[in-house]
């Protein structure tokens, strides 16, 4: 006899947290930070390695290990960061996400200056999302005004086009004679106000 379903039985069923979007994003963007400074930590020691192997022309890396100092974030550092990451809207938090990883393979930056990287992607978004928002109002804005523009409709009452009586003389002349066309295409529109009473 297993004793297996009678384990399975007194665990208490998976429950779902219901987690606020913003935390959800702030979580996502610093975990992502993190890994890419654990990534820049990981780059560097290559290269420090690699230096000192063509320096020395030996590799006693499998001899001694060292250990390597890690980077950490100061605390008031974080918090600004985690101020900055709770201010971005949960559809902006993938391109974040892309254009932060874009910049660090493009720049492979040192350990210390990711935090400045993630800083400025994030004042990007922020810059972006204002944008958008901006052009959100203003195209609400010119939706809920009324169609028909009240200088638009005064000149249409006032003004009227008028064709030009009379024979307009062109090159082609001899070729036109024969036909007559409407004088709609024949004048040229004059412009008059209508005398107001």
């Amino acid at each position: 006899m297993s004793l297996i379903p009678w384990l399975r039985g007194t665990e208490a069923p998976p429950q779902r947290t219901s987690r606020n979007p913003a935390e959800m994003v702030l979580e996502t963007l610093m975990m992502e930070l993190a890994g890419q400074m654990r990534e820049a930590e990981r780059q560097q020691r290559e290269r420090s390695s690699a230096v000192r192997k063509i320096r020395t022309g030996v590799d006693y890396s499998w001899l001694a290990r060292t250990a390597w100092p890690t980077y950490h974030l100061s605390p008031g550092e974080r918090l600004q960061l985690e101020d900055i990451c709770a201010k971005i809207h949960p559809s902006y938090c993938g391109p974040a996400i892309l254009r932060f990883r874009q910049l660090m393979v493009e720049q492979e930056p040192e350990v210390q200056k990711v935090a400045q990287l993630f800083r400025s992607v994030l004042q990007e978004v922020l810059e972006k999302m204002k944008q958008e928002e901006e052009a959100h109002k203003l195209t609400r804005q010119w939706s809920l005004r009324p169609r028909g523009s009240l200088a638009l409709a005064t000149f249409k009452t006032r003004v009227r086009i008028y064709p030009v009586a009379g024979d307009i003389r062109t090159i082609s002349e001899d070729v036109e004679r024969d036909t007559w066309p409407t004088p709609r295409t024949w004048s040229v529109p004059e412009f008059r106000a209508l005398k107001e009473d």
